[in-house]
């Protein structure tokens, strides 16, 4: 049921961000003075900021921003962290401990913090933390892709492709990962969540997305100056926020759960 709920939220977030690379009801960027900090109304569905630009254009476009963010953060640590973790699980020995340790010291800096760093040597830029933040994410997936390769390794089919001389990269391709493909997707929507999340927080500290491009997290920095007068100005888009990641969440129990049965029983004896 979870991972249903959360399909429906993603797939509004994704509809949202579609639509508005062809329509919008007003431009995301016009600055309106005349019509700043209106309310809800036929017109302007959620009101408008300070500026007079319209917040329910800016929301859908702003989808645009953390899905992109999360598709090349999540591509980026998909890329580089899963394919050593499955060298690692089937390497074992100074290899698996050459990834492992650097899997460890790169989880030693927190990736909001890694984002934040290359930001400020670079510049803000969408790029540069979608960067960032998919090679903080790597090692994630580097230690879930590991501790999927090291079960699959204990099979007996493994030791049937091995006598049959089979390669390595043949039998990573052929069995190793489409074994550890269900904990993978877990991984990739707990990453999605994590990368809106830090991007949100970066254009909050004016570190992301730059002027005029609307995201949420920038949207949530304008609203501080107008708290008091315009609270809704809050409201969409930190709801934006909360429910897309709220969405990647419940998917990525859904998918757990058809992955590990176990994991449902577990928790309902717990209960």
């Amino acid at each position: 049921m979870s991972a249903w709920i959360g399909a429906i939220i993603i797939g509004l977030v994704l509809l949202g961000a579609l639509v508005s690379f062809f329509w919008t009801p007003w431009d995301p960027t016009h600055v309106d003075p005349a019509n700043r900090l209106l309310g809800s109304s036929a017109e302007h569905l959620m009101g408008t900021d300070r500026y007079g630009r319209d917040v329910f254009s800016r929301i859908l476009v702003g989808a645009q921003t953390s899905i992109g963010v999360g598709l090349v953060a999540v591509g980026i640590s998909l890329l580089i962290g899963t394919p050593l973790g499955i060298l690692a699980g089937m390497r074992g020995g100074w290899v698996e401990s050459l990834v492992m340790r650097g899997a460890d010291l790169v989880l030693a800096f927190p990736g909001l913090l890694m984002a934040i760093i290359a930001t400020a040597i670079v510049g803000p830029s969408t790029w540069t933390a979608m960067a960032a933040l998919g090679l903080a994410g790597s090692p994630s997936f580097a230690r879930v892709a590991r501790s999927g390769t090291l079960r699959v390794m204990a099979q007996d089919f493994i030791l049937a492709a091995r006598q049959a001389g089979r390669p390595g990269v043949e039998i990573a391709a052929r069995h190793v990962l489409p074994n550890i493909a269900g904990l993978v997707l877990v991984q990739i929507s707990v990453g999605f969540a994590l990368a809106i999340l830090a991007e949100a927080a970066l254009s909050f500290l004016g570190l992301g997305t730059p002027p005029p491009q609307p995201s949420w997290g920038r949207m949530l920095q304008d609203a501080q100056a107008s708290l008091a007068t315009a609270p809704h100005l809050v409201l969409w888009p930190g709801l934006a926020i909360a429910l897309t990641v709220l969405g990647f969440s419940l998917l990525g129990d859904g998918v757990r759960d058809l992955v590990d049965p176990r994991s449902t029983m577990t928790r309902r004896s717990a209960q």
